[in-house]
Formats: C-alpha cells, structure tokens, sequence
C-alpha cells in the first residue's frame, strides 16, 4: 500500500460518517415534521367533529396494523403529537410576546431538528415546572 493510503481511509470513514449524521438529521426532521402534521390533523377534529379518545384508539390500532414494522403509532404516541402540535401553536399564540420566527401556525424549524424523545421530554418538563428533579426520573414509551 502507498504511504498516503491511511490517510486516504481515514478522509473516506470521515465522509461517511457525516454523511450518515446528515441522513439520521434529515429523517428526523422528516419524523417530526409528519408527527406535527399528525397531531394538527388530530387536534383539529375534536372540535370539528366532536370525537375524542375512542377515534385516536381506533386510529392507533388502525395505523399499527397498516405499518406494522414501524413502532410510535400508540394511543400515548398519538395524543402526544397531538400535544406537540397544540403547545408549538396554540400555547405559543397565548405567550404576552411571541417569539419573532414563531408564528403559532407552522412547526419552528429548530424544533424539528430535535429528536421526538426530546421534543416529549421538554414538554413533560415544562407541563411538570413546579416539581424540581421530576423530569430526571421521567421515561419515555411509545
């Protein structure tokens, strides 16, 4: 082997390697984007149409059984969605003074950058404040 191989190996193991961060970051952002898509169409019917907790169980097991080998489409999961989409609108356009690149209609970009378990545990904790240390102890299930 040349001289300038290790190095050669080393350029191409870098390169992958970021390549493969780009695209784990690139179907999360794809992930949280279609959750918030799923959880605005979950929070508008409710009020649209009157339904409520035995709809989401149907649609869960409904969506479990078309994409069996994908996991995160529980009854939990779902409402959580749900709740993603309400506290990033909703909840934002009750804030005194909005932050300027959230509008309370569309998913902040930033937010979709950060992983689903993440994205829950913040809102657990926020929703949970007044208990110090709770959200240390806090476990997540799909």
């Amino acid at each position: 082997m040349p001289d300038s191989y290790p190095a050669l190996l080393e350029d191409v193991k870098s390169r992958i390697r970021a390549a493969q961060i780009k695209a784990a970051l690139s179907v999360n952002r794809e992930l949280i984007e279609l959750y918030w898509d799923i959880g605005k169409l979950i929070s508008a019917r409710p009020k649209k149409e009157g339904w409520g907790k035995s709809v989401v169980e149907r649609l869960s097991a409904d969506l479990r059984s078309a994409f069996s080998q994908i996991a995160g489409f529980s009854p939990r999961n779902l409402w959580r969605m749900r709740s993603f989409y309400v506290a990033w609108t909703e909840n934002i356009r009750n804030l005194p003074q909005a932050v300027a690149d959230l509008d309370g209609e569309n998913l902040p970009l930033p937010v979709a950058e950060i992983p689903w378990g993440h994205n829950i545990l913040r809102r657990i904790c926020v929703k949970n404040i007044q208990a110090p240390g709770w959200c240390s102890r806090v476990q997540i299930h799909q």
